[in-house]
């Protein structure tokens, strides 16, 4: 799968459920051990209190005790009045990635998108990305209406690569994205469900078609794309709904 004579970067993108104080010091570690392999972690759903930046910062502490060296940033809450404040994180290997100039939440669509999305500027070898990190409202509450303004932002942002990361509780599928996939963006994962069912039907254990990946195929080539079926690690599927109810999704990728 790998092709000789491109440097690559490995991204992680997991929507882990509720992370706070609440995680245990055995749930960190296992996090850790998940994701210690990539280059760079797009985390949604860091709880907005206190116990948030906390529970990031003990999964860089415990990350730093494996082998490499990691730097972190933490948003400040989102401004959702109407629904559920959040916070976003992104954590790197400083060997392989540098962070360019300050992360941002978006504030231009704030009022028309519940949780903005969180902004951050990687520089790999000399080439830059932008990597937007983004958790939608509830499928209930229709994310299309929040994501019809992403297709506003590669022009707003037209001197940057971005990549759209997160959980959009929506399918690639979905008519909201065309104007996205017409401007050259492509979906890494394509019908891969994401979320966990609250116990597994004859071994189908994934509920919905919910985090993906969205780039420009012209500025970025795929080497690898996956998810990781964490829970099999647990006996049971409430178990690993301590973890998270979401399942990390990945991207190794090369610039143009």
């Amino acid at each position: 799968m790998y092709c000789s004579g491109f440097s690559q970067t490995k991204l992680l993108s997991w929507n882990i459920e509720n992370f706070g104080k609440s995680k245990s010091e055995a749930s960190i570690n296992y996090i850790a051990n998940t994701m210690k392999n990539y280059d760079i972690i797009a985390i949604q759903e860091v709880v907005a209190g206190h116990g948030g930046p906390q529970a990031v910062a003990r999964l860089a502490d415990e990350l730093n005790r494996k082998g490499a060296k990691w730097d972190y940033v933490i948003s400040d809450p989102t401004s959702s009045t109407a629904y559920k404040t959040e916070r976003y994180a992104f954590l790197w290997k400083t060997s392989k990635v540098k962070k360019i100039g300050k992360a941002w939440l978006e504030k231009k669509y704030q009022l028309e998108i519940d949780r903005e999305p969180y902004f951050c500027t990687f520089q790999y070898d000399s080439k830059q990305f932008t990597i937007v990190n983004y958790h939608a409202i509830t499928q209930k509450r229709q994310p299309e209406t929040e994501i019809k303004y992403f297709k506003f932002l590669p022009e707003e942002y037209a001197t940057l690569n971005l990549i759209f990361t997160g959980d959009f509780n929506c399918p690639q599928s979905h008519t909201v994205f065309i104007p996205l996939k017409k401007m050259g963006y492509e979906s890494l994962l394509i019908d891969q469900k994401t979320s966990l069912k609250q116990e597994c039907k004859k071994d189908n254990c994934l509920a919905s078609e919910f985090d993906n990946i969205y780039f420009k195929s012209s500025k970025i080539n795929t080497l690898n794309s996956g998810i990781i079926h964490f829970y099999e690690n647990f006996s049971t599927l409430k178990e690993a709904r301590i973890i998270s109810d979401h399942i990390p999704i990945w991207f190794e990728f090369s610039l143009n």
